[in-house]
């Protein structure tokens, strides 16, 4: 493979993986692009963080949590934010063509129509729970309590306090727009497959 063909063959798969099908409203694409970014601040954040012990914390140390002993908590970390991007890249299935038809790498699919509960209903359960899950993180630490609502200790690092904690919470308030953009997208494709 030479070099020229590299960058050509990059261009056409992100062509391939973004564009939008006819009939997709400039909404959906507008919301399709959002939902990466509204998640990249968090793992962003993460990643610095906990991932590269930068002194973005205030004194956050998360412990090990529900993560397994032997997984080191900076690869679950890098793990999580690579996992929570691809997961919000996959809206971009509702507005493109690999969303409609099945690629051709996926065999005994290939060419094939996807059916549209096979998007909406994952799309649609993903946007429920996103929207539920981020709507009530953002409440309780916009009230300083835990997800028990019972007061989180002023010591604590997620209360608001100082600028660690600002930047933290203003890392984590996009998250808010996934689940919503998810399920407008969701009806869109619906919508539009239908018709």
């Amino acid at each position: 493979m030479s070099d020229v063909q590299t960058p050509e063959r990059l261009r056409a798969a992100w062509a391939a993986l973004h564009t939008p099908v006819d009939g997709v409203s400039r909404g959906a694409r507008t919301a399709a692009a959002v939902i990466p970014f509204s998640v990249l601040p968090a793992s962003l954040w993460r990643i610095a963080g906990i991932g590269f012990h930068l002194p973005l914390d205030g004194g956050l140390h998360p412990g090990h949590g529900q993560v397994p002993l032997w997984l080191p908590m900076e690869a679950y970390v890098v793990i999580l934010s690579i996992l929570s991007e691809a997961l919000a890249f996959l809206a971009f299935g509702l507005i493109a063509r690999w969303g409609e038809v099945w690629p051709r790498w996926i065999p005994r699919l290939r060419g094939r129509r996807v059916p549209i509960s096979a998007a909406v209903i994952p799309a649609g359960l993903g946007a429920a729970i996103l929207t539920a899950m981020w709507s009530w993180a953002m409440l309780t630490e916009a009230f300083g309590k835990t997800a028990q609502w019972r007061p989180l200790s002023p010591d604590n690092p997620m209360t608001l306090h100082d600028w660690h904690s600002a930047l933290m919470f203003a890392a984590y308030v996009p998250l808010v727009l996934w689940g919503p953009l998810l399920g407008w997208l969701a009806v869109a494709y619906w919508r539009r497959r239908r018709a």
